[in-house]
């Protein structure tokens, strides 16, 4: 089966992930998702090929030269936004694209323009998948599940390519911070492993933001507005006030590259009780701590003025792997010569957000991140090219070449 089958059929599985149920898998269209997965690995010839109780999918395809190699892995995850339903995911593919806005549904009058997504441009003349205008796609993460699938069946295919032992993982709830939380390192066994979950081709990622999430709390006190002066403290309004005292150009709206920021993402709350959930984000660990001190800072000045009312309660979530990456950079190089190899130029891209990769480096599984492909992710406005898919099987091969050839 080739990869655009197989990609077509992964994302008509909804496997939405919520982070409410604190269940493992959070969701049942994963497990289902799993165990359909877990029979196409047996089918296509990989051994050891299970599903745990927590919905983690592991498989190998055993070495089939006798010299001495590390165990290299390749992981993507199952589950998709929360950001957007992934029911009835209806894929079309716009063959042969040609520079122009794309209708997604006529009906609602939803259409990908260039004008407000520039980047689709550099895919002239290839195919495109996008959507129908009513879900995201999916390809995020399901196109790197079908190009490691494909790639494995590949090398299967063709005996006389030498490769050492490689193994497969396919994770759940990765989109809500939850990926790595019960992935068994020592099981899996792979010296160092690539997650297949970044967009453009040609992208390796080994540096991400440290991160964390802070929820700051005020308590106010209600008294009837008629009669309120002097007296009423009105959560609300004291909250806004704190929101307001972050620098304004601090925000994921005016950032870019190694700049970072704080998030505002919720905000709930009365007179009596308001709460505002912020995410605080950045690449770098010093100015990431003081993020965080002037969370910090910021509810005591609150405080100075309304006495007793902030409260903060801040946690981190991930780190840069970097710093675990760099000791090993071989598995960089590596995969700059695999992506120059297969006619692409390699662009090394700081990563935006975090992957399973970055914790898992953390827990002893270096795993720098390289491109599935996809764009436009968690929206309606998601879109993948078919030639970028292949391209991305293309380096999974040629990275078991370079590690058996080396």
């Amino acid at each position: 089966m080739n990869v655009i089958d197989r990609f077509l059929g992964y994302v008509k599985v909804d496997t939405q992930s919520d982070e409410l149920t604190n269940l493992t898998p959070s969701t049942p269209g994963q497990m289902i998702f799993a165990q359909q997965l877990v029979k196409e690995l047996i089918a296509i010839g990989l051994t050891d090929a299970e599903v745990d109780s927590n919905g983690y999918v592991m498989a190998t395809l055993p070495a089939n030269t006798d010299k001495e190699l590390p165990t290299i892995g390749f992981i993507a995850h199952m589950d998709t936004s929360p950001d957007m339903t992934g029911h009835n995911v209806q894929p079309r593919i716009v063959e042969k694209y040609d520079g122009g806005d794309i209708v997604l549904c006529a009906e609602e009058n939803i259409v990908l323009k260039t004008e407000d997504f520039p980047e689709i441009l550099g895919y002239v003349g290839n195919d495109i998948i996008v959507t129908n205008g009513k879900t995201l796609l999916g390809a995020d993460d399901k196109a790197g599940i079908a190009e490691i699938m494909t790639a494995m069946e590949y090398l299967i295919a063709n005996p006389d390519i030498k490769h050492g032992k490689i193994r497969v993982a396919f994770t759940p709830d990765e989109e809500i911070g939850q990926g790595a939380d019960h992935f068994n390192v020592e099981k899996f066994g792979a010296d160092f492993a690539y997650t297949m979950d970044g967009s453009d081709q040609g992208i390796i990622e080994f540096e991400n933001f440290n991160a964390a999430l802070a929820k700051v709390t005020f308590k106010g006190r209600n008294v009837h507005p008629g009669y309120a002066k002097h007296k009423m403290v009105n959560a609300l309004r004291v909250a806004n006030q704190y929101a307001i005292m972050l620098p304004r150009w601090e925000t994921p709206e005016h950032t870019e590259g190694y700049e970072g920021f704080y998030h505002l993402v919720g905000c709930e709350g009365s007179v009596e009780k308001t709460t505002l959930t912020y995410i605080i984000r950045d690449h770098d660990r010093d100015r990431f701590e003081r993020r965080k001190k002037e969370f910090s800072h910021l509810v005591n000045k609150i405080n100075k003025e309304f006495p007793g009312c902030a409260s903060l309660d801040i946690r981190d979530q991930y780190y840069n792997m970097r710093e675990m990456i760099e000791p090993v950079m071989h598995i960089i190089d590596l995969a700059k010569e695999a992506i120059s190899n297969c006619g692409m130029e390699p662009k090394v891209e700081p990563i935006r957000g975090g992957t399973d990769g970055a914790r898992l480096s953390f827990m002893g599984l270096p795993c720098p991140n390289l491109s599935a492909g996809g764009m436009n992710f968690h929206g309606r406005f998601e879109y993948i090219s078919v030639q970028v898919m292949q391209n991305a099987v293309n380096v999974i091969v040629e990275i078991a070449k370079l590690v058996a050839n080396k």
